[in-house]
């Protein structure tokens, strides 16, 4: 992809838009970078968390909250050698693909081999979520795409291929999320992701996450595993966004995800619970969802990386409030820096929901 008005930041027309960093000093790749739609994500901020990453001194950093991978494919973009995680699945294979992967992306060949029919394909997903999301093709087609790219041997071309098929389902998906099911007629406002056949998606899809591999030239890393059981021995800089008990409904990823989660990993291992519409998957604990051990686990977290340079993300909307996470963080940093600005969170809410409306903070504990 190249930058039509690159004259604009005075670089040759040849550059490829992902290599120029304009004044503001934010790679455009970080810019680029695909966005889900995701709860919490970052991704409209970048800008502003790119300011202020820049005024710390690291090489290594690590996010185990890592969801969308935006953040840390910022700091990969900035040349650092990042490790990202996290608790779910499917976001762990989306930074896989994007920052752990340097360089495997997919061509024609590795496309047509994993939408080839297969005698062994299984109907899992066209018989267990009939009537619940997608059309009944779109259904056949999940199936058919999950037995070839699960035969996929490379596994950063495997991820590459989950990170396409999840994005093509979260954008197929009306609201972005699983927790409606049924006739979906009533959200249909004619845009062009409603329109399109998932197997359509993908194709687009995978050409979007092949252009978002690159290589920084640091062994980037990617895996699944919950926040304290991730140790980061040595590493210069920790980035947390964990899920905060928010002031009105919950924070629960696997109500709304429930689908890609299952998706991940063609539901092995999982139950499903047969009561519910949507079938959902049971879920899982984390100690970040209530008030009675948010504190607590906030506790645990910053004492666990209290050798790093911690930069919490977090939000007005949120449990515990800044006070409390400053006085906590002040137990084990000497030096708290705060950034804030006002940011309003667009997906799944009304414009003129008021708790969309929020401000954001950076606290940077160093020393």
């Amino acid at each position: 992809m190249l930058l039509r008005d690159s004259h604009d930041l005075a670089v040759p027309p040849s550059t490829p838009v992902e290599d120029v960093v304009p004044a503001g000093g934010v790679p455009l790749r970080a810019l680029a970078y695909p966005e889900l739609r995701y709860m919490g994500s970052k991704h409209r901020l970048i800008p502003w968390i790119h300011d202020v990453l820049s005024t710390l001194d690291f090489e290594t950093a690590l996010d185990p909250f890592c969801g969308t991978g935006c953040v840390a494919y910022l700091m990969k973009a900035m040349g650092r050698q990042v490790t990202a995680c996290d608790f779910l699945g499917f976001t762990t294979l989306v930074a896989q693909a994007t920052v752990a992967n340097a360089t495997r992306t997919l061509d024609g060949a590795d496309v047509d081999a994993i939408l080839s029919p297969r005698a062994d394909a299984d109907d899992f997903i066209a018989r267990t979520f009939d009537g619940v999301f997608f059309t009944a093709d779109d259904r056949v087609f999940l199936d058919r795409a999950s037995a070839g790219l699960r035969r996929l041997d490379d596994p950063d071309a495997r991820a590459v291929a989950y990170a396409a098929l999840f994005r093509s389902c979260l954008k197929k998906q009306p609201r972005g999320v699983f927790t409606v099911s049924g006739d979906l007629a009533r959200y249909d406002d004619g845009r062009r992701d409603l329109r399109l056949s998932l197997e359509e998606h993908f194709r687009e899809q995978v050409a979007v996450f092949n252009a978002a591999v690159f290589d920084n030239g640091r062994a980037n890393r990617a895996f699944q595993a919950d926040v304290f059981e991730t140790d980061a021995p040595g590493v210069d800089l920790v980035y947390l966004d964990p899920p905060y008990v928010p002031r009105s409904d919950d924070n629960c990823y696997v109500k709304r995800y429930h689908f890609l989660e299952g998706l991940s990993c063609y539901w092995e291992d999982l139950e499903i619970m047969q009561d519910t519409k949507v079938k959902k998957i049971e879920k899982r604990f984390t100690p970040f969802s209530y008030r009675r051990t948010a504190v607590d686990a906030f506790e645990r977290l910053f004492a666990r990386f209290a050798k790093s340079t911690i930069v919490l993300s977090y939000s007005s909307n949120g449990y515990p409030d800044l006070a409390i996470l400053e006085g906590l963080l002040r137990r084990r940093k000497r030096r708290i820096d705060l950034f804030e600005r006002q940011h309003r969170y667009n997906f799944g809410t009304h414009a003129s929901v008021e708790r969309a409306r929020v401000t954001e903070y950076i606290l940077v504990g160093r020393g």
